[in-house]
């Protein structure tokens, strides 16, 4: 019997408004793995927006329910590709981190993210996970996560995006234990700034 097709990912909001915030990191380095695979034809299934790998048998997903609710169209998904939450990598803002540091684990906790919480509550919290940083503000976290990076963010932003696509990748070839080798001692090229 054939593997089940692996799912990757990236948790947003939907929406122009929202396409270059902070929250958005995880549709843009799936957006990155779909250009980099040079793959189209995105389309809406589940409430998220879709592209299939057949080559590599991974969906690339944009959940388009709302950040907190994303475990709605991640859990019918799962259901649809026949997809364990261990074949299942979401990529997620973290406030907790330094701007352009990258956290990859196997399981855990939502650590306050509601994308996150909706998913565990959907599917459980044996999925694996890779956090983006982009550095706690020092007043309204609601404001900081949906507003656009700043110059100096932005001027590192495509290094630290192609560092978590790596990860995917080396997630998808060679298991989570080389991944996280690979992803938790990945640091920007520069002085990053701290959010």
């Amino acid at each position: 019997m054939e593997a089940p097709h692996r799912l990757v990912v990236g948790l947003g909001n939907p929406g122009s408004r929202y396409a270059q915030t902070r929250h958005n990191v995880g549709f843009m380095v799936v957006e990155l793995l779909a250009r980099r695979w040079e793959l189209d034809g995105w389309r809406t299934k589940h409430d998220a927006r879709i592209l299939a790998d057949p080559r590599r048998r991974v969906i690339l997903v944009q959940p388009q329910s709302y950040m907190n609710l994303s475990g709605g169209p991640v859990r019918a998904l799962a259901a649809w590709y026949r997809t364990p939450p261990d074949q299942i990598l979401v990529l997620a803002d973290d406030m907790d981190l330094p701007f352009g540091k990258l956290r990859m684990r196997p399981h855990g906790g939502h650590g306050g993210h509601n994308g996150l919480r909706s998913i565990i509550a959907a599917i459980g919290d044996r999925f694996p996970r890779v956090r983006i940083g982009i550095g706690r503000p020092a007043r309204d976290g609601i404001e900081h996560v949906l507003s656009p990076f700043d110059d100096g963010e932005r001027t590192l932003l495509p290094a630290v995006l192609d560092a978590a696509a790596d990860g995917v990748t080396r997630w998808l070839d060679d298991g989570i234990e080389r991944a996280m080798q690979f992803v938790n001692v990945w640091s920007p090229p520069l002085d990053a700034p701290t959010g």
